[in-house]
């Protein structure tokens, strides 16, 4: 809950765009010329330079090789429902190979401490090879995290007429260190379809459940389930193999005007020396981007929908899927990470993405997501409660041909609400 933190927030938002605008230019050359239009397309850094710099009169245009990667480099002075006021910095590649057809690919970097003792670090990609024949996608975070605990199902939050509800009274607090080493490899076999493999490591050390007290009886939902299937409740980790089916029609992954995206990985959690109990699990992802106007692609519908399902054996508590936890940790806006937990879950996002100024220097979200979480200890079902929210967000045009946004959403949940800063659209 960062409901204190919204006033302070502003005035260090401002700050931020100020930094922004004074440091732009440093990195990133001017754009090209822009096509005569009604409407030229103008970034942050054009902009700055075309207001600061009018004694500047030399016209830099960037070569196609330098139109085809862009760096980014920004400070982290955020807030999130899961960490507080964060800070630190965020690094983001963007690039494409030679051949006009190759897609964009990206790398992101990122190292933040946060008011609640975190400190994380993290790196993500996902990357096109050999003109689009090969793609690789990496998540790879150490953490030395904080997070509470609210119990499975997404029944926690209870319905409306039961009354007003304060989510910190069942919250129970955990610190713990995490690494994660994600892979996969995939090998285009059709136009835009993919088959491939990977490895996923997990491991969850220096559990400290700060509410437990076995002697007393004050027992936690981490305990309870770890000494129900067998877990130790202050390590364990989870190793296994995939198989990845993917297929990407985007027009462009770092933002998106139309295409599809579909990804399946069936993971295998072997038992390894009676130290991790095997399990299976089936992840299922589907995005679809809708162009609105034949005149201007930046008005787009776009649905997020992904689904993880426990198909056999059994996960520790932390290793169950949460709102939060995918690769780019983007779901379940307007809620706490992790606030959502089930042996299985499904998600459910919409965005209408659209331009605010004519030039597309600003433009802006609105949306919406739901959340179902299950719990088979307690019987309840995939969609049998469902949790939602709503979000409004702005964005600012970093850099034309990547069309790389800086993004900025308010969302609100069941008593619950968050602010989010970000480079790159939400999906």
């Amino acid at each position: 809950m960062i409901s204190s933190y919204k006033s302070k927030f502003s005035k260090i938002f401002f700050v931020f765009v100020h930094f922004l605008l004074l440091t732009s230019n440093k990195m990133i050359a001017q754009t090209e010329t822009d096509t005569v239009s009604k409407c030229p397309i103008v970034s942050v850094p054009q902009l700055f330079k075309e207001t600061f710099m009018k004694n500047d009169t030399t016209v830099k245009i960037r070569s196609k090789e330098e139109r085809d990667k862009f760096f980014l480099l920004i400070p982290v002075i955020g807030a999130s429902p899961a960490t507080g006021f964060m800070y630190g910095a965020i690094a983001q590649y963007t690039f494409k190979g030679p051949a006009v057809t190759d897609k964009y690919s990206s790398i992101g970097v990122s190292l933040t401490y946060t008011t609640e003792q975190q400190l994380l670090f993290s790196v993500k990609n996902n990357i096109f090879l050999k003109n689009n024949s090969i793609f690789l996608s990496s998540d790879y975070r150490i953490y030395k995290f904080s997070q509470s605990n609210y119990g499975l199902g997404t029944n926690i939050i209870p319905p409306r007429y039961e009354g007003e509800f304060d989510i910190s009274t069942i919250a129970e607090p955990m610190e713990y260190d995490y690494f994660r080493f994600y892979q996969t490899a995939s090998w285009e076999v059709k136009d835009n379809f993919y088959v491939g493999g990977g490895i996923a490591i997990d491991w969850y050390n220096k559990i400290n459940d700060e509410n437990l007290d076995v002697a007393a009886g004050d027992l936690t939902y981490h305990y309870n389930y770890s000494t129900q299937y067998g877990f130790d409740p202050t390590e364990y980790y989870v190793n296994g193999v995939s198989l990845n089916l993917l297929y990407d029609s985007r027009d462009n992954q770092v933002n998106a005007n139309h295409g599809w995206y579909g990804n399946i990985n069936y993971r295998i959690n072997p038992s390894l020396n009676g130290n991790q109990k095997p399990s299976s699990v089936l992840y299922a992802e589907g995005r679809y981007f809708i162009p609105l106007s034949k005149t201007n692609l930046q008005h787009v519908l776009a649905f997020w929908a992904y689904g993880q399902f426990l198909v056999s054996g059994i996960q520790p508590y932390l290793n169950l899927p949460a709102i939060g936890w995918d690769q780019r940790s983007r779901s379940g806006v307007g809620y706490v990470q992790g606030l959502f937990r089930g042996y299985n879950i499904m998600y459910f996002e919409t965005q209408y993405r659209f331009p605010i100024t004519c030039n597309q220097l600003i433009s802006g979200t609105v949306g919406a997501n739901f959340t179902s979480t299950s719990n088979k200890d307690t019987d309840i079902r995939l969609l049998q409660y469902i949790q939602p929210a709503v979000s409004v967000g702005l964005r600012f045009l970093i850099d034309k041909p990547t069309r790389t946004n800086i993004i900025l959403n308010q969302a609100w949940g069941r008593d619950s609400k968050g602010f989010y800063l970000n480079a790159g659209e939400t999906f």
